[in-house]
């Protein structure tokens, strides 16, 4: 079954928590990475870029609306995702336990998915 670990936390740059935390958060997503993909259960992985480089697109009125920013603004951002194929939710939540946003007060939020594509075919999770 695959699970999608959302990962949650407050936007942080160089500015606001310097380089050294940044480089730290780095290794330790490096490290919680290898030891999914080892485990053999890491599908993949993305890190998002800052909120500033997002657009928001949506329809109003027949007009298509292009915004810059996220759609939410909210306190934490949604900064990566990791995809994991795991037996079951105790599994998945065995996984994101260990993942670093927890560790420093963020969130991960683990949603099963409801399907995926293989060769541009859809195929159900599960």
């Amino acid at each position: 079954m695959r699970y999608m670990l959302l990962m949650h936390n407050t936007e942080e740059s160089v500015e606001t928590i310097g380089a050294e935390k940044i480089e730290a958060g780095q290794a330790a997503f490096t490290v919680y990475t290898a030891t999914l993909a080892k485990a053999g259960v890491l599908v993949s992985a993305d890190a998002l870029q800052p909120t500033a480089n997002t657009t928001t697109l949506r329809i109003a009125d027949g007009s298509l609306l292009v915004q810059d920013g996220p759609f939410a603004d909210t306190k934490e951002q949604l900064g990566g995702v990791i995809v994991i194929d795991v037996s079951n939710l105790d599994a998945a939540i065995d996984w994101a336990r260990q993942a670093p946003p927890v560790q420093w007060g963020g969130a991960v939020e683990i949603r099963p998915g409801g399907a995926y594509t293989v060769d541009g075919v859809w195929v159900a999770n599960g």
